[in-house]
């Protein structure tokens, strides 16, 4: 990461190499980007732009890429614009490390976290406690999830941005955004975002949910199950915290794929289960995340959910994750009659009583023995959080069959982590081995 990295306000320009520097004609400065208020809320705006729009963001690669390897999508048209979307697909010793999806995962979330960091080492620009609380909640959130989704997708990653970084385990990455998170939402509790920085800031991420939220996910990550229970109880599921979109600025998985046949679609109504836990027929989050439940004359399942226009916003959360890291902390903690109530309320809830009006309306499920409940709440992750992006994390986590150097397409997942991308390894002599699936 060898890297001086001037800022757009916009912050929308294509990384290509760890060491390189970029000057857009029309940006400003580093320096002159966080002497200001304006200018570091500029920079604020940028970092959410940086990681959702477009087919290099965060958010597209980490939902396709998630998405593939746990078997949820599959590649519809294998022309040499997907060649990289197909390695993921196959997964074991396909991916390249010059792998588009890998290499924009690696740096764009990089990008992210170095330039979250220029706005939260420069809070004291800001006299009023409101907008710092703003800028600093904010710029963790986006920090938080760069990191995280480093965690995901390889074993290490740089936590710090530096020349020939080190390397942490992803245990230690994700401790590292849980702490931020936790330190953001004490302060924002205490001196709450105020309406001068609202009143500038892109609208539709709820800052003091979302960190409630991303602790609850990250704390049950990581096993701290007491503190997970805690934040996501904290959340007001009644209160959407979404990605928002426009002509300009589009939802990336319409735009790139969904709007077509020919990139990605979902593989089937399984939903990236394997035929003894598919979805019930009755459940209606099929015909919330499917167009229809029979294929398209070309003979794919067309996705639909929350990328259904260029203009359809993106949940940061889903009042259901809530539920779900509730339910399995509980479960993981043995207290078993917590666990499926908390499971219930997912597995009963009608779209009608959902902000996002995602609900299975299913019976209520009767008791169910620790091993029998984790695989529910499992099966429920898998369609409730369908296309999210977290499928790779859940499949290690409850422990799914994995794939062999071998056979990689005999597991429920295609890979266990990726390889590192070669930019990366060209540059930092730190950068670990690849994990051999």
């Amino acid at each position: 990461m060898k890297k001086k990295i001037f800022i757009s306000l916009i912050i929308l320009w294509s990384l290509t190499s760890c060491h390189e520097e970029y000057l857009n004609p029309s940006a400003t400065t580093e320096v002159q980007s966080v002497s200001s208020v304006e200018g570091l809320i500029s920079l604020s705006n940028g970092l959410q732009s940086k990681y959702t729009i477009g087919r290099q963001s965060p958010l597209y690669n980490a939902i396709v890429g998630s998405s593939l390897s746990t078997k949820q999508l599959r590649v519809t048209s294998s022309g040499i614009g997907n060649t990289d979307e197909v390695q993921i697909e196959a997964g074991g010793n396909s991916i390249s490390t010059a792998n588009a999806v890998v290499r924009n995962l690696w740096e764009q979330n990089n990008l992210v976290k170095s330039n979250s960091d220029l706005v939260l080492n420069n809070l004291e620009v800001s006299s009023d406690l409101g907008v710092r609380s703003g800028l600093l909640g904010s710029a963790t959130i986006f920090k938080a999830l760069a990191l995280a989704n480093l965690a995901t997708f390889w074993e290490q990653a740089p936590i710090e941005v530096t020349g020939n970084a080190s390397f942490s385990t992803r245990t230690e990455v994700l401790e590292t955004a849980l702490s931020l998170l936790e330190s953001a939402q004490t302060t924002v509790t205490a001196t709450p975002v105020s309406t001068s920085f609202y009143n500038k800031a892109i609208s539709g991420v709820s800052i003091p949910n979302t960190l409630n939220a991303l602790i609850a996910r990250y704390a049950l990550m990581l096993g701290q199950y007491d503190k997970a229970i805690s934040a996501a109880a904290k959340v007001d599921l009644t209160v959407k915290s979404e990605f928002r979109f426009d002509g300009t600025n589009r939802n990336p998985i319409f735009d790139v794929a969904f709007s077509t046949e020919n990139v990605v679609q979902p593989r089937d109504l399984n939903m990236g289960l394997p035929d003894d836990l598919k979805p019930s027929t009755s459940d209606t989050r099929i015909d919330f995340y499917f167009k229809s439940r029979t294929p398209s004359t070309a003979g794919n399942y067309l996705g639909s959910g929350f990328f259904t226009a260029n203009d359809s916003s993106v949940p940061v959360y889903l009042p259901g994750e809530m539920l779900l890291i509730q339910a399995e902390a509980y479960a993981r903690n043995d207290d078993l009659s917590n666990a499926l109530t908390f499971l219930n309320r997912v597995v009963t809830k009608k779209p009608a009583d959902d902000v996002w009006n995602l609900g299975a309306d299913l019976p209520a499920l009767g008791t169910l023995t620790k091993e029998n409940l984790l695989i529910e709440i499992y099966r429920n992750r898998c369609i409730e959080l369908f296309m999210s992006g977290l499928s790779l994390e859940d499949s290690r986590r409850f422990q799914r069959t994995a794939p062999t150097v071998d056979n990689p397409a005999g597991g429920e997942r295609t890979r266990n982590f990726y390889p590192y991308p070669d930019n990366e390894r060209d540059n930092n002599t730190n950068t670990p081995a690849n994990s051999s699936i």
